[in-house]
């Protein structure tokens, strides 16, 4: 039985810009890094790493995306924010488990920086510190305490596409 057409994503113009602040777990990279290829969203990697862009979980849960993501790589933080985020903080949306705002409430406009954290950690405290306007939460259930990192990622992204859609 063949299979019916998926639906298409049409081209988001200036693209989102996902960020991972010191990830640790290749295989959680990997499977943004996927979903990053599969919605034409660029990815930002701000050191420090916990690993090597060469590891094979890395690469193995990417598949065979990498060549159409090319993620950025930045040695911290102030150069992230020097090279790409270029005082444009109106685009800045900091995914916290501690955020007041859902993102349902958030307003994304296209070519907007999506920033998480580290798996175990999430964003350091002075980032969140330094813009406590910009932070938003994905909505959980009482007691639970958090969502897979790469699963974060897709949820926020997706939610984003969603919302610059809607007329």
């Amino acid at each position: 039985m063949p299979m019916p057409p998926m639906p298409v994503l049409a081209p988001v113009d200036p693209p989102f810009e996902i960020v991972l602040v010191s990830p640790q777990i290749p295989p959680n990279t990997g499977n943004v890094a996927r979903t990053c290829a599969v919605t034409g969203s660029r990815l930002h990697l701000v050191g420090p790493l916990g690993f090597s862009l060469e590891e094979k979980q890395l690469r193995r849960a990417g598949l065979d995306y990498w060549a159409d993501v090319a993620p950025v790589v930045h040695r911290d933080w102030q150069e992230f924010e020097a090279r790409a985020l270029r005082g444009q903080i109106e685009k800045l949306h900091l995914f916290s488990g501690r955020a007041a705002q859902s993102l349902h409430e958030a307003r994304f406009a296209p070519g907007d920086f999506l920033v998480f954290g580290q798996e175990q950690l999430g964003l350091p405290p002075a980032l969140l510190d330094a813009w406590p306007g910009r932070q938003v939460g994905i909505p959980m259930r009482p007691g639970a305490r958090s969502l897979n990192l790469a699963v974060a990622v897709g949820v926020g992204l997706y939610a984003a596409l969603g919302a610059t859609r809607v007329s």
